[in-house]
């Protein structure tokens, strides 16, 4: 692709031979949430087959001219002697060209129908991953002129709606970002005391008295950057003093050394596939960094999918959290020191990632397609409190499911267009009525609805703040830290996001697991979804074609990652649980150096009854577990070295008979001490537990789905 543009030659788009059915259009009139058909003629070209169009620069005559004399007219030109069996499924490293005959994407530069064909190499789809750069991402392609073809915003020409966000948006001022991290955050009071209001829950130096030294470096970072803003702001004409232009740099700190056997040679770093969560993920880069300075990343996506490294967290004795596990009051703390900690992260391979500022968006208030989550699980909740997961995209998926996972192509192959639009109608107007007829959804329409439900959200479902981030993630040195940063990211997300998300990768991969028979392999499902996930119909019409070109493999490497490494991205890291609890006993300390509040404390403690049998059994190596929802309402348990959260689950309901609950159904749940609460892993060892939380209360509750 370089040698093309230092010759006057741009890529302008990709064009793929896909086999087209007499309409190739979503649906839709203008008041509809389903997106239009175009009216394009039905070329049957050979599936695959595909090529990218070509644009030259008048201004370069002369280094063509050159081309052509060095590799021969119909290579340097493109010219139409190339037959459509002679292209082969195009990359970036062998394109070609092809007239267009859609009037739609003539119309952008993309898809100009001046651009002349060049002939390729004819490949073969393969399953054994080598061909991956040219035909798994030929696949991506395809599925950019399908979201296209549909006439969904109209592509870059840009619909009314998209135009109209575009005009909303502005470049943000200076320091706007560092004040809206600071905000997120909840340390913006560093800066300015009238900016933001008291947080009593927690006070900001309980908050940074946690932080390791990475993650307090990038709140510096962030706090010095906005003070100067300020500087600059009250005083523009303010002449810089010659001292402050020269003055010598300052000695940066030694990096923290980790603790002895916490983290394993730098060098083994990416073939190594134990995690470490114990230590913060920023300490452990920077010390990767230290020792690794000349190392690249290399994000090609050539790889069989059984190459990826097979991570799993080093088991923790105490147990591993994951999303759900913890209170409200927890989370949000977790939230606060994550979001410290990504950014800590990237600081330390040097990627200034700054948040996206969501734009007004007109959206619908009610329906299915083309609204907000949030809107939609309202919505769901008024019919099925509780619900997570939007219902029409569970729908969608136990369909897809009820016709069998073993049909080729699924997910790849689109559905009809017209039957697409009729049934996007038809469900806007009959699910919640529940008079729909699932029996007539083939299984390639409803994948294309589920396609089609991702795209259309108001909002990407990676959210508009942390697009970026997610992109930049194929910009750290190795797939741990990638997978780490994708772990934060994932934390990060709203909940309604992080659990339709979930949800999602959840469902490709039991679509992998079918890839012996639908031919759809981790990597074929990756570059597939990968742009109805990134290309979202308000970044369609901003992305230029470069963009989309430099952005193909990295956003297909990304669902790529967060497909295989699921279970372990929706978990919460130790280190940031341990700061967490650090982060409560800071706050007791400080609550109980109050001598009003000690007394008060006093005077109920003396008022009100206290079973001391709990600290008693506690020393004796006793623990009293708690079921005030059921008949027996305590026991106490012997601690043991190998007891674990399941084994008291299985003790109580063998002691209590009038239970109907499932033992799936229930949770041991940590309470009080230097946690709020958290549902326990049941491969927790109840002893280490205690003895790291020996004020906390054992109860056992039906979990909350």
């Amino acid at each position: 692709m370089s040698r093309h543009q230092s010759q006057g030659v741009v890529l302008t788009g990709y064009h793929s031979n896909a086999e087209l059915l007499p309409q190739t259009g979503l649906c839709g009139d203008s008041t509809s949430s389903c997106p239009p058909v175009p009216n394009r003629e039905s070329d049957l070209h050979s599936r695959k087959t595909g090529h990218y169009s070509l644009e030259h620069n008048q201004s370069t005559q002369q280094q063509q001219q050159q081309e052509e004399d060095r590799y021969g007219p119909s290579l340097a030109t493109g010219g139409t002697g190339a037959s459509n069996t002679e292209s082969g499924s195009g990359s970036a490293a062998h394109p070609g060209s092809q007239p267009s005959s859609s009037p739609k994407l003539a119309s952008s530069p993309r898809h100009s129908p001046n651009s002349k064909p060049r002939p390729q190499r004819t490949c073969q789809r393969s399953f054994s991953q080598d061909s991956l750069d040219e035909l798994e991402m030929d696949d991506y392609w395809k599925e950019i002129e399908n979201i296209k073809s549909s006439g969904e915003g109209h592509g870059r020409a840009g619909g009314e709606g998209e135009t109209q966000e575009e005009e909303q948006q502005k470049a943000p001022e200076e320091g706007e970002h560092e004040e809206a991290w600071l905000t997120e955050a909840g340390l913006v009071r560093l800066v300015d005391d009238s900016l933001g209001a008291e947080d009593h829950e927690e006070d900001s130096a309980v908050f940074l008295s946690t932080l390791t030294r990475t993650q307090a470096a990038a709140v510096q970072l962030r706090v010095s950057s906005y003070q100067q803003t300020l500087l600059r702001r009250r005083n523009r004409q303010h002449l810089p003093d010659v001292r402050d232009i020269f003055r010598p740099p300052e000695k940066n700190e030694e990096p923290p050394k980790l603790e002895e056997g916490s983290d394993k040679d730098a060098t083994t770093a990416e073939t190594e596939t134990e995690l470490n969560v114990e230590v913060a993920f920023s300490e452990q880069a920077l010390s990767y960094r230290d020792n690794n300075q000349r190392l690249k990343v290399n994000n090609s996506l050539n790889s069989s999918d059984d190459k990826l490294p097979n991570f799993k967290l080093l088991r923790d004795k105490t147990g591993q959290t994951r999303v759900g596990d913890l209170s409200p009051l927890d989370m949000k703390k977790a939230r606060r020191l994550v979001l410290v900690e990504m950014t800590a992260l990237f600081d330390t391979a040097g990627i200034d990632v700054k948040a996206n500022k969501p734009g007004r968006v007109k959206s619908k208030e009610s329906g299915l397609f083309g609204v907000p989550l949030i809107t939609l699980l309202d919505q769901d909740h008024r019919r099925d409190p509780g619900t997570k997961v939007p219902l029409i995209l569970q729908r969608l998926i136990s369909h897809v499911e009820e016709e069998g996972l073993d049909t080729e192509g699924l997910l790849r192959i689109p559905g009809a267009a017209t039957r697409v639009k009729s049934l996007c109608q038809e469900l806007e107007s009959s699910f919640y009525d529940r008079t729909f007829q699932w029996k007539q959804v083939k299984q390639h329409d409803a994948a294309s609805l589920l396609k089609l439900f991702i795209r259309e959200l108001p909002h990407p479902l990676l959210t508009v703040e942390y697009l970026n981030a997610f992109i930049a993630v194929n910009k750290l040195p190795t797939k741990k830290q990638q997978l780490q940063a994708l772990n934060l990211l994932v934390l990060l997300l709203p909940e309604a996001n992080r659990d339709t998300l979930k949800a999602l990768v959840e469902f490709f991969q039991r679509v992998i697991n079918h890839q012996v028979k639908n031919k759809m392999t981790l990597n074929n499902v990756s570059v597939v979804m990968a742009p109805n996930i990134f290309m979202f119909k308000g970044f369609r019409s901003k992305v230029t074609e470069q963009q989309e070109f430099s952005m193909a493999t990295s956003t297909a490497n990304i669902v790529r990652l967060l497909i295989r490494y699921q279970n372990l991205l929706w978990t919460i890291p130790k280190f940031i649980l341990t700061q967490v609890r650090q982060q409560n006993m800071e706050s007791q300390r400080k609550l109980y150096k109050d001598r009003a509040v000690r007394k008060l404390l006093k005077k109920i403690t003396t008022d009100r009854p206290i079973d001391k049998a709990i600290p008693e059994e506690n020393t004796q190596g006793f623990i009293r577990v708690q079921a005030p929802q059921f008949s027996k309402i305590s026991m106490a348990i012997q601690l043991t070295e190998d007891l674990q959260a399941s084994d008291v689950l299985t003790r109580f309901l063998s002691q209590d008979s009038s239970v109907l609950v499932k033992k799936e159904d229930l949770c041991l749940y940590e309470i009080g001490g230097n946690i709020k609460e958290r549902c326990l892993d049941g491969e927790t060892y109840m002893k280490d537990l205690s003895q790291l939380n020996p004020a906390a209360e054992w109860v056992i509750k039906a979990v909350q789905r």
